[in-house]
């Protein structure tokens, strides 16, 4: 699969007039060779060129393991003595390559790029992230069935967040059965902070779980997602513990109905923009669109917020094989939050939902 995506680089490459493709971001350098680690303040990277032979270099400690992943090119190691790109630079020596043209990802740090100017005096950097996201938009068969997998596991993880409520127990502490059930699953790796909020806690969309504890009437917010075979789930869902009051019900119903209107616009050539309006449209008019303040969603994938942004001035199209969050949400500051996400799959005819845990309005007794 890495081979693949090396060559079409290449391709790029060479089209562009390019000598060197230098990605050192996590999700980069595993889409590309496979292999996926945090090397902290360390450098791992991967080298593609017009024509000759590709490499990664990476810490020593890491050697081992990316021979058991990488076969597209050498594997450069360094210990903490060395300078990688004095390392680098021999490579391409090595490989009779001039370097003179580099793109390099809008990430890279300040110190990185001079690093690599300066091995290579009078270098050109040109930006390499919008060819190599528009090539991880659209995820092959392989990648949608482990996405399957990834959300199948977040709905498992609702499904013990649910079944853990009781009164008195805190955020945190239904956080840690979450995340204690699914580590028994394998999940190694949570996509980001799993988030539980107790009614008024909801108010803030990315709130922080703390020591509130549950009480009689309160909404529950679950939004979690696991890392699975180096792919993405992320999921919301919003339940009620013991009753639920008419004005929160009402909130609830409404989110779900702009939830449902994005997802009937999920289609291969429809512009981005009609989801986002769709959802957004049906909140406001019901007069909670201050209460709104986030795009309807974000593309999903090697990381759990990647390209695109679904927002209301994006005018590109859906094509089949994308994936993406759909998560309309109303939150109303130390009152109330409800927000339900989705991830979707667009088809051939239409979408499928990945994440399948109930949405009907739920009260947990």
């Amino acid at each position: 699969m890495t081979t693949n995506r090396t060559t079409k680089m290449k391709q790029w490459l060479q089209e562009n007039e390019i000598d060197v493709l230098l990605c050192q971001t996590r999700a980069n350098v595993y889409y590309l060779t496979g292999f996926d680690t945090d090397p902290h303040e360390r450098l791992v990277a991967t080298f593609i060129f017009q024509d000759a032979k590709p490499f990664i270099i990476c810490p020593n400690m890491e050697v081992n393991q990316v021979k058991e992943l990488y076969q597209d090119g050498e594997i450069i190691g360094y210990s903490d003595t060395e300078d990688p790109f004095e390392k680098i630079k021999d490579a391409c020596e090595v490989r009779k390559v001039t370097v003179k043209k580099a793109a390099v990802e809008n990430s890279i740090s300040w110190e990185r790029m001079k690093r690599i100017q300066n091995s290579f005096p009078g270098l050109e950097l040109i930006e390499a992230d919008e060819p190599i996201l528009s090539q991880r938009i659209v995820k092959t068969e392989e990648e949608i069935a482990i996405l399957r997998e990834a959300a199948k596991l977040a709905d498992f993880g609702v499904e013990i967040g649910v079944k853990t409520l009781s009164e008195g127990i805190t955020e945190t502490e239904v956080v840690a059965k979450i995340e204690y059930e699914l580590k028994k699953k394998g999940v190694r790796e949570m996509s980001f902070s799993t988030m539980v909020l107790f009614g008024e806690k909801g108010g803030d969309p990315h709130g922080k779980p703390g020591n509130r504890k549950l009480k009689k009437g309160d909404s529950v917010l679950f939004d979690l997602g696991v890392i699975w075979k180096g792919y993405c789930s992320d999921i919301t869902r919003t339940v009620f513990f013991d009753h639920v009051t008419k004005r929160d019900q009402e909130v609830y119903e409404i989110v779900l109905l702009a939830q449902n209107a994005a997802l009937e616009k999920c289609k291969k050539d429809n512009s981005i923009s009609l989801l986002d309006r769709a959802a957004r449209d049906i909140i406001s008019e019901n007069g909670f669109g201050e209460y709104f303040p986030h795009r309807i969603g974000h593309g999903l994938g090697i990381e759990v917020h990647e390209y695109p942004s679904l927002n209301e001035t994006n005018s590109n199209t859906l094509q089949v094989g994308m994936t993406f969050t759909i998560e309309p949400g109303i939150y109303i500051s130390n009152e109330l939050g409800v927000r339900i996400e989705d991830d979707v799959l667009i088809t051939e005819t239409g979408f499928e939902t990945l994440t399948k845990f109930p949405k009907e309005l739920t009260i947990i007794s």
